[in-house]
């Protein structure tokens, strides 16, 4: 890893807001930022349209990108090759890579992109997938804990982000009940003492981080529903959302958990999905 942040733009809105996000990043974190295009060989016949269409997508962020960033160093590069490979390349040696949530090649009706889904699922380190479009600012940052490997990780990111936005951090932990026959009311007590517990562990995870990071505001909230909704609703006052590629209740073989999954399809703000550097699937 090194200090800079890789943005990667095709010409679509979403790109261009993936641009402009990383830009003020940069700028807020005090990182270097790295444009690229990867262009993919288009049919035979179209080789000279393709080259040029490319080096203007590629022109075009990098203006937009330099007007936001500063005096931060932007450079750009224009590749040929596979879109999804040389992206989750760039992400080994870059302090997160930032997407748009579609792209030119996706169908109008999708939230998510192939591209942005698969390198989501195999990057070294954090990605951000942006959305088009302009949002108001709550100055708030929701992260998941479940005090999980990749949660941890998601935990050291979002503290980094709140700290560079001037944020509050919203560290927000859900359990969801399990599910017993209706006729099984003689548990309603355990439950509730189960879940009682949750809440007081869950809190307690929380304590190191605000005694650690004293700079930053700290919340935390414990909630008794799946995570996924949760994070979903949380979403709508926060500026970013931030959770681990894979939670406790995981399996081990997937690339993205089924709680990041739902948060990257339903949260329209951007969304930074974390995974451990030392693991790479």
């Amino acid at each position: 890893m090194n200090g800079r942040i890789v943005v990667g733009v095709d010409g679509s809105a979403p790109a261009t807001a993936a641009a402009e996000w990383a830009a003020a990043d940069a700028r807020r974190r005090g990182l270097a930022l790295r444009i690229v295009h990867v262009c993919e060989q288009w049919p035979h016949g179209l080789a000279a349209f393709s080259a040029e269409y490319c080096a203007g997508a590629l022109e075009a962020a990098a203006d937009r990108a330099r007007e936001l960033a500063g005096a931060v160093e932007v450079t750009t590069e224009l590749r040929a090759g596979s879109v999804i490979d040389d992206l989750i390349d760039e992400s080994a040696s870059a302090d997160s890579l930032v997407l748009g949530s579609r792209g030119l090649g996706g169908f109008s009706g999708m939230v998510l992109g192939s591209v942005s889904t698969a390198v989501a699922g195999h990057a070294h380190g954090p990605v951000v997938i942006v959305r088009g479009g302009r949002r108001e600012e709550h100055g708030r940052i929701v992260v998941g804990y479940d005090e999980s490997e990749h949660s941890e990780a998601a935990m050291q990111y979002a503290i980094e982000q709140a700290r560079a936005c001037h944020a509050r951090l919203h560290v927000l932990y859900a359990w969801q009940l399990p599910i017993f026959s209706p006729y099984a009311a003689g548990y309603n007590s355990l439950l509730e003492k189960a879940f009682q517990h949750e809440v007081r562990v869950a809190a307690e995870r929380v304590v190191p981080w605000r005694e650690k990071n004293p700079d930053v505001e700290i919340t935390d909230e414990q909630l008794c529903e799946h995570p996924a909704g949760a994070l979903i609703k949380a979403a709508t006052t926060a500026d970013l959302v931030v959770v681990g590629s894979r939670g406790l209740g995981g399996l081990t073989s997937a690339v993205l958990g089924s709680v990041s999954r739902a948060v990257l399809h339903h949260v329209t703000c951007p969304v930074a999905v974390v995974r451990p550097r030392e693991e790479r699937l």
